[in-house]
């Protein structure tokens, strides 16, 4: 929720910067103050609006007559002050709840949000969201300041790109399993009262936020299709359940329109529900519309004006004070930018949220009584612990080397740089204790009477030498560390540090004076002060870069680094004193780079001769791609390769347990590692759950939930949204995955009967051949055989996880509609089923189809496009060299032609008997006049017509250009051909 890009002096940004961190932290703070009464002191407690017997619409109602117009406009900001006259609290939206609450203190933390989907189980994923719930509640008991009882949960962005760096963030590539999942995850905030909320859900990004990169500047280009069938696909199940209460508006525009402002929130996503829905937008967004960063509004009460009549109804700006917010609005009041009846409507959904909240019901309504006592409850613990084993993915399982027969497994080393740590990401709740993969795998052992445990991290040791002098860089010892300085002389364990290597070339250095990593403090130098790496700018971040010579400059690579105002010191060297600080290249010091313990070695010497090697790597999640950060590299870090090769070369019972929050590269542990395990950063039990794997307590069953591929090659531009042209993800993808979307094995086997089409869906049977009880989820995925346009090669359109008994039956029934085979018909713009035969196929992953039947449907025939009636530009069949634009800034889509003109495509219109006039209606912002052409059948084929566009000053200002059109007749397919600059909103052949 974080925004970068400010065009603000380097004073002011790091300020900013600051106050959001203080901000979203400091609620941690503020729990302990005594309990409130419902209603204070002095105010009345028989208004209409407390009382919970009236209808909601009649409680909403009387509030906002009650509502003076500054008391209204006071509550449009994210945080909404207390009204004392009506006895009405603050109120705070935005509590984290992605997996588990966040920054309130010590509370369950859940398995990453990618890892609760890849359990493929939406009753898990209910029970999940109802724990969080009453968490949340738990910490808002007490009523800190602000009532956070909006969460902001959960991240339905589709998966598209494996890059992203919020990938952990979200569920899948596949929007029909990214709504099932949401919607019960939804649910289960919720809470299953008709009447009232126990939270109140908000969607995260809305809508195509799948790239950090240039994030508040990028425009995703969603043609009508990909915006269908695919990105409003994710969103629209939730809030067509009414298990979300709205949703929060994106950084990033949408066909040259910033999210904050696309009319789709009210035109749209309102029309899913009968419900009020609440929108926010995401943190500083309504700031971002000004000059400086995407330069759509000229002032803050135009863009606040613009983002109000869109239908946002809570800005997040300006952290804690809404004092602009509340300007911005008064003045385009004042200006008619906006009426009073605006205000009204956002400010009603906002009561509407509050009423069903229960905060103006008698002792808080249903949900009032849940207390601190839930947070952290065995029950959750217990749960924690049965998700994080549920959702890991057996992605390899080469002659049965797993399950570990703790009988026979006397010795195991445990070694990767993950082993005996856990990581928290950035939306992570404080973890209240922490099991190991170590510590789990010992308990396990010591459970069954038996076994020791070795453990290495497998990372290097080094010492680093001034080139020149000879002196050693040296921490400090105890908690508090000290600033990193030269000393001369022997400088034994504080002049060592263990070097993490997390890819990319990036590493993390770890003083062994006292276990804490080193980082950049505001004054310059550095300090073995942090437990882990954190914070936004994750400032332990370092690069040891190798010179000609054979020397190393040390060079600091925190996040900080990639903003404008950080300057040309990214190096470190020692000042007069010996302290280390930052300097330009040419000032840095150079070093000599000793290595006092080899980490590959060393673990290859604790793995051999055990009973197994258990090998720990993967990701740091806030150095690994994180919120306003990108992945890089897709593999794993080079060390920790070199690592899992050593310690396979030293003992072939070697498991290989990924954790990490993505898809990786894996061809090498692939081939030729015995088995391999994928999990995600799965929370406080994390250990018990991969020990509960690993020894058969629990039966692998989670599925990938996208496709693993082979190479970064395999993949476009991140940039790049259009999901039907470029062959992405599992339904489109021609290439040959790693790992298939849906993927993952079992310790047993099952076999599929013949699957039969019955009415409502599809059945099949489904046995355990095996001698383990475990669970498999069976999936169903459709193929349409001919199609007017390019249809998935496959898609999603059902699941279930089952759990079954050795030698067990069941028949499995897999729910599909007709109406479910739709999909987007842009020459009407529509939805349609076609007339034709599909194909139904049912199995363990979309790459392990193991039954199929047919079904043979009586739908549609798109007939001929008529383009003698008016046509959008964007509703075309493909194009080259085009964006797609904001026809203005209110609403409306263009299509703009790039630096070489463009071209667009038209297919199987019918022209009759003779087309004559050619309609366009276009703009042209630059000098000079442009041409937009008419050509049959190709892009070279016979030239109908050509259209002059004169210049229109301006990207909005349209014209409409008529012109004669020849020899168009028939059933063609229809060429646009864009000059350069023009962009074109509609057209007509009549």
């Amino acid at each position: 929720m974080f925004v970068t890009g400010s065009a603000a002096r380097p004073q002011r940004r790091r300020a900013a910067l600051r106050a959001f961190a203080a901000s979203a932290l400091a609620v941690a703070l503020l729990t302990g103050l005594p309990p409130a009464s419902p209603v204070p002191a002095g105010a009345q407690s028989g208004y209409p609006f407390r009382d919970p017997r009236l209808p909601l619409r009649t409680r909403v109602d009387d509030l906002l007559h009650r509502l003076t117009l500054d008391e209204k406009i006071s509550l449009l900001h994210q945080y909404q002050p207390a009204i004392p006259r009506l006895g009405i609290r603050p109120f705070k939206t935005g509590t984290e709840a992605l997996h588990g609450v966040a920054w309130l203190g010590e509370a369950t933390v859940f398995p990453q949000a990618i890892g609760l989907a890849s359990a493929w189980d939406p009753s898990l994923m209910r029970r999940v969201g109802s724990a969080v719930g009453d968490e949340t509640r738990g910490f808002q008991r007490e009523r800190p300041a602000g009532w956070g009882l909006n969460v902001w949960a959960p991240v339905v962005n589709l998966l598209r790109d494996p890059r992203w760096g919020r990938n952990e963030e979200g569920y899948s590539e596949d929007p029909f399993l990214t709504g099932a999942l949401s919607t019960a995850y939804g649910k289960g905030l919720q809470g299953d009262d008709p009447d009232h909320l126990k939270t109140a859900p908000t969607l995260k990004h809305y809508l195509a936020n799948n790239n950090e990169v240039n994030r508040t500047t990028t425009s995703s280009d969603l043609r009508p299709r990909v915006l269908h069938e695919y990105d409003e696909g994710a969103f629209r199940p939730a809030v067509a359940a009414d298990a979300a209460t709205g949703v929060m508006s994106a950084y990033n525009l949408v066909n040259g329109r910033p999210n904050t402002v696309n009319p789709d929130l009210n035109d749209t996503v309102r029309r899913w529900t009968r419900r009020d829905l609440f929108h926010v937008t995401d943190a500083q967004a309504p700031g971002n519309l000004l000059p400086g960063v995407q330069n759509y509004y000229a002032t803050p009460p135009e863009a606040d004006a613009a983002a109000l009549k869109a239908g946002i109804d809570s800005f997040t700006n300006d952290n804690t004070d809404p004092g602009p917010t509340r300007a911005a609005l008064r003045t385009a009041l004042d200006r008619g930018l906006i009426r009073v009846a605006d205000v009204d409507r956002a400010v009603r959904h906002t009561v509407s949220l509050r009423i069903r909240l229960g905060e103006f019901d008698p002792g808080g309504g249903p949900y009032g009584d849940i207390g601190p006592s839930v947070i952290d409850s065995p029950a959750h613990r217990a749960l924690a612990r049965e998700t994080a084993a549920k959702a890991m993915v057996l992605l390899k399982n080469r002659n049965r080397s797993l399950p570990l027969d703790p009988a026979h497994t006397r010795r195991v080393a445990v070694v990767g740089p993950l082993s005996d740590t856990l990581y928290t990401d950035w939306y992570s709740g404080t973890l209240p204790y922490r099991v190991t993969p170590r510590k789990g795998i010992a308990e396990r052992l010591a459970a069954a009477g038996s076994g020791t445990v070795t453990s290495r991290e497998g990372v290097d040791r080094i010492a680093l030498r001034n080139a020149e002098t000879g002196a050693y860089v040296t921490a400090g010892g105890g908690a508090a560390g000290a600033p990193l300085k030269e000393s001369a002389g022997p400088a034994g364990s504080a002049g060592e540090f263990d070097v993490y290597d997390w890819g990319g070339g990036v590493a993390a250095l770890r003083a062994a004076a006292n276990g804490r990593y080193v980082g950049l403090h505001e004054d310059g130098t550095f300090v073995n002060d942090q437990t882990e790496p954190n914070g936004w700018f994750v400032q332990q971040q370092f690069r040891l870069e190798r010179q000609p010579d054979g020397t190393y400059l040390l060079r600091y690579a925190g996040y900080d680094t990639q903003e404008s105002w950080f300057g040309d010191k990214e190096y470190l060297a020692a000042r007069e004193d010996g302290t280390l600080a930052l300097a330009t290249r040419e000032d840095a010091t150079h070093y000599t780079r000793e290595v006092r313990k080899d980490g590959a070695r060393e673990a290859a010497e604790a793995a051999r001769g055990a009973d197994a090697a258990v090998v720990v790597v993967g990701s740091m999640p806030l150095i690994n791609g994180k919120e306003d950060h990108d992945r890089t590299d897709m593999g794993l870090a080079r060390q920790q390769e070199e690592m899992v090769r050593a310690v396979k070369r030293a003992n072939p019972r070697t498991v290989v347990v990924v954790e990490n929050s993505y898809p990786t590269t894996l061809d090498w542990e692939q081939e030729h590692a015995p088995a391999l395990l994928w999990t995600t950063h799965a929370g406080q039990e994390t250990g018990h759950a991969l020990a509960d794997v690993l020894f058969g307590r629990v039966n692998p069953a989670g599925r990938l939930t996208q496709t693993w591929y082979r190479s970064q090659r395999d993949l476009p531009s991140i940039l790049d949204y259009d999901i039907i042209r470029s062959d992405r993800t599992y339904q489109y993808f021609r290439g040959r995955p790693l790992y298939p979307f849906g993927h993952g094995l079992s310790y047993t086997s099952f076999r599929y009967g013949q699957a039969r089409r019955v009415p409502g869906g599809v059945e099949v049977p489904v046995t355990n051949t095996g001698s383990r009880t475990g669970d498999e989820v069976v999936q169903l995925y459709t193929h349409q055989r001919t199609s007017r346009d390019k249809q998935p090669r496959q898609r999603l359109r059902a699941f279930r996880r089952v759990t079954l008994e050795p030698g067990r039956t069941t028949t499995v029934r897999l729910p599909l509609r007709t109406a479910d085979l739709a999909h987007w018909d842009v020459t009407r713009r529509r939805w349609v089923v076609e007339s034709g035969t599909y194909d139904l196929r049912v199995g363990a992953s979309s790459g392990d189809i193991r039954t199929r039947t047919e079904w043979r449907v009586r739908g549609e025939t798109i007939p001929p496009r008529d383009l003698s009636r008016r046509t959008r530009a964007a509703d075309f069949d493909d194009y080259a060299g085009t964006r797609l634009a904001d026809a203005s800034k209110v609403r409306g889509d263009a299509v703009a032609a790039g630096p070489d003109g463009g071209r667009l495509v038209f297919r199987d219109a019918d022209l009759g008997r003779g087309a004559s006039r050619f309609t366009v209606r276009a703009a042209k912002e630059t000098a000079g006049a442009a041409t937009v052409q008419v050509r049959l059948d190709s892009p070279t084929g016979p030239l109908a017509a050509t259209a002059h566009v004169p210049s229109t000053g301006s990207r909005y200002a349209y014209r409409t250009v008529t012109t004669a059109l020849t020899a168009a007749a028939g059933r063609r397919d229809v060429y646009l051909i864009l000059g350069k600059g023009v962009r074109v909103t509609t057209f007509a052949l009549r």
